[in-house]
């Protein structure tokens, strides 16, 4: 995905797979399967492969593509402009991560996700819950750990809809978001990784970007 002169522009640091690894083989299968244009079928499990693993590598995929598309934004995403995170009039976040900040606390749009990226990148840097080397075996608690993280990343997705599309537009970004948005959406109904619920601020959305491959 290219985002022009814009694109060095991520909110956090880009979370790299090491080059060489199997990981970066998989990244490069799901890579040139995109480019098929056919994302139901990219997102599927590659034959022969550990389930884990592929969505490990999807994980660090999908941060890395919210990271550039809300890091082209975030300068319309202010303590001013956005003082609480939300995702339309209906649905507020409030943050916890259950260590540091065990209470959900009410905080603006920015301090939010920047909280929620920090988070999740300390968990894709955690070796023992996202191992790189081959032949470390995934932790027990990993699948819920890889959907405590993509429910969090879309929210950054509703957020951006919600309140910055018209941003996004400006800065003719809407097709980078939605295929992005689409290939993440794909993603998590193939395995189920998250709450139908959860997904409800862009159920209309969701339904339109699914209707569309059928």
């Amino acid at each position: 995905m290219l985002f022009g002169s814009r694109s060095s522009k991520t909110f956090k640091p880009k979370k790299n797979i090491p080059e060489g690894s199997h990981q970066y083989e998989l990244l490069k299968h799901a890579e040139a399967t995109l480019g098929s244009g056919n994302l139901r079928q990219a997102v599927m499990l590659p034959e022969g492969e550990d389930l884990n693993e592929w969505i490990a590598v999807n994980t660090v995929d999908f941060f890395n593509q919210i990271n550039m598309l809300y890091g082209t934004i975030t300068e319309f995403c202010t303590e001013t402009s956005c003082s609480v995170m939300s995702a339309g009039p209906r649905y507020e976040y409030h943050w916890a991560d259950g260590t540091n900040i065990k209470k959900p606390i009410k905080c603006s749009a920015p301090k939010y996700i920047d909280y929620l990226m920090t988070w999740v990148q300390d968990q894709l840097d955690d070796e023992t819950l996202f191992p790189s080397k081959i032949g470390v075996p995934f932790p027990k608690n990993f699948m819920s750990v890889a959907k405590t993280i993509l429910k969090r990343l879309f929210r950054v997705y509703a957020h951006i809809y919600h309140q910055h599309f018209d941003s996004v537009m400006q800065l003719q970004e809407e097709a980078h978001l939605n295929t992005s948005f689409k290939h993440f959406i794909f993603f998590v109904q193939e395995f189920n990784l998250i709450d139908r619920r959860e997904l409800a601020p862009l159920q209309d959305l969701i339904e339109k970007l699914g209707s569309k491959d059928r």
